[in-house]
């Protein structure tokens, strides 16, 4: 496909690096990562291939949720840098062609931040309105915690004014009144300061979650989160018209498609497709791929310009809630057995290499995989390296570790190395733009074990085939009239078929192919 097309929606098929500065490199010597040390650090980002940096909060905060309670929007953590140094870094991501996005935390605040400070001073404060407050403790569903371990309700009582506020999160975390236009021009403001600093977009933290599990009552009072979710897209296109809104919607999908803006795509351009990603790895425990087979067929279109995003960890628990609960314990039982990898009975605080117990083969398939998966893959820090976890941690912040940089220099110069082998697949991958523009369908290659994906656009075919399993498996390509001319990706050698257009295959235990055909 032409370069002139693709770059005008650069989401479709970039490659996304997620880091927490604050773990990923310092710069000061101070023991704390920092925008100084990610800027120094940027090279590492450019020579594996990544084309867009997200960003997890840097924000100003009290530390209570891991930089997701923010006290202030408009500034930078003091432990990470200045905005100064923050400029310096967007630089330096701009001149290596690398484009930066953050997350957006519009669900609620620190109950530091002056904004909460205020409304609980009274109820005749200015900010009042700017949270959701009740006389009562709604009746909620105790199912709806997002943290049932810390917390069992969503309300919180305020002693100083005398009325319960409503906190999807922590209590520490007040949920902001988004029916307020205050609220919403101030979204606005904040969306535009960030993009005159240079960001191409935001991920926007827990998208479903923007007004939920109130009253009837209650909720007439709130908006349609579409129309927030319009205008926020409203605006970032009048300031730049490539900017993304990257949603993290952890629902059926169904009820995810509602919030790319239905047939329109004038929500959120993006959505983790968070349905793949957990059939993935029950089909990776099973070591069986109909059950991510199954997912991708179910798996809707998404508007003309908009994108799945494709990962296989993140900077959450590896969540399974949308696994039957038999289903989930096959998980649980391949990957994370033990009481202490699981968290809130529905996901493991693991990262994948551990997972795999550090198997090259098996986790060099498993990236193959993800890089093969129709739509926009996103790497967690760390995942070019194997890097693993902390299960001393609490909770979620097992998988959220310091960077090695000594792993990084081990691993740069050896051939065989999960590093070499993941910035081989960011090449591979983008020079596929059939993955990412193209239609897709799921083969039938008549063993289980056998995971294929046909990828076309424009005349052009891609074919991948992984070996979920520990055994080798066999196979017969049938190459479509008229593209019987195959190319090995990996191995960029030509690749005979038979003369009936067949292709007999034979993958070795966790064995990858990619094959492009022309015609």
């Amino acid at each position: 496909m032409r370069t002139t097309v693709t770059s005008d929606l650069w989401w479709k098929n970039a490659v996304v690096y997620c880091l927490d500065v604050e773990k990923f490199a310092d710069g000061n010597g101070d023991g704390v990562g920092d925008f100084q040390g990610l800027a120094q650090r940027i090279d590492h980002l450019a020579r594996l291939g990544v084309t867009c940096i997200w960003l997890m909060p840097f924000f100003p905060t009290p530390g209570r949720d891991d930089g997701y309670d923010i006290s202030d929007f408009y500034s930078v953590d003091p432990r990470l840098g200045t905005l100064g140094d923050f400029v310096e870094f967007m630089r330096s991501a701009r001149d290596r062609g690398i484009r930066v996005i953050a997350d957006l935390v519009l669900n609620h605040t620190s109950d530091q931040h002056p904004w909460f400070v205020d409304a609980r001073s009274g109820k005749d404060s200015a900010y009042r309105d700017w949270y959701i407050w009740n006389d009562t403790p709604e009746p909620d569903d105790k199912a709806g915690v997002v943290f049932p371990d810390v917390e069992d309700s969503l309300w919180e009582y305020d002693e100083g004014s005398g009325q319960y506020y409503y906190h999807r999160f922590y209590k520490e975390q007040p949920d902001l009144n988004t029916a307020n236009p205050e609220v919403r021009d101030e979204t606005a403001r904040i969306l535009g300061f960030w993009m005159e600093l240079g960001l191409s977009g935001f991920r926007v933290d827990a998208v479903p979650f923007l007004v939920e599990d109130v009253s009837e009552e209650l909720r007439s009072a709130l908006p349609d989160p579409h129309d927030y979710l319009r205008d926020m897209r409203a605006f970032m296109n009048r300031r730049s018209g490539d900017a993304v809104l990257l949603g993290e919607v952890n629902l059926e999908y169904p009820d995810l498609l509602r919030y790319f803006g239905d047939d329109n795509g004038d929500e959120v351009t993006m959505c983790f497709d968070f349905i793949a990603m957990q059939r993935f790895h029950l089909s990776m425990a099973r070591q069986d791929g109909r059950a991510l087979a199954e997912a991708l067929r179910e798996r809707p279109k998404p508007p003309k310009d908009s994108q799945w995003a494709v990962f296989v960890r993140n900077h959450d628990e590896l969540t399974l809630d949308k696994l039957s609960e038999s289903e989930r314990q096959e998980v649980f039982a391949a990957f994370g057995p033990d009481k202490d990898m699981q968290v809130y009975g529905r996901g493991l605080r693991r990262r994948l290499p551990p997972m795999l117990e550090n198997d090259l083969p098996r986790l060099k398939m498993a990236y193959s995989l993800m890089f093969a998966l129709p739509g926009t893959p996103v790497l967690f820090y760390g995942e070019e390296i194997g890097l693993g976890e902390d299960l001393s941690l609490e909770g979620r912040m097992a998988v959220r570790i310091p960077m090695d940089w000594a792993a990084v220099q081990d691993q740069r110069h050896t051939p065989d190395s999960l590093m070499t082998w993941i910035t081989k697949m960011v090449m591979v991958y983008r020079e596929c733009p059939e993955l990412a523009w193209g239609d897709y369908e799921v083969l039938d290659l008549g063993d289980t074990a056998l995971f294929g994906l046909r990828s076309q656009a424009e005349g052009h075919c891609v074919i991948t085939v992984h070996n979920l399993a520990d055994r080798a498996a066999d196979t017969v390509l049938a190459v479509p009239a008229g593209q019987a001319e195959l190319t090995d990706l990996l191995t960029s050698t030509a690749v005979e078929v038979d003369a009936d257009g067949n292709l007999p295959l034979r993958l070795e235990p966790y064995g990858t192919c990619w094959l492009r055909t022309t015609g």
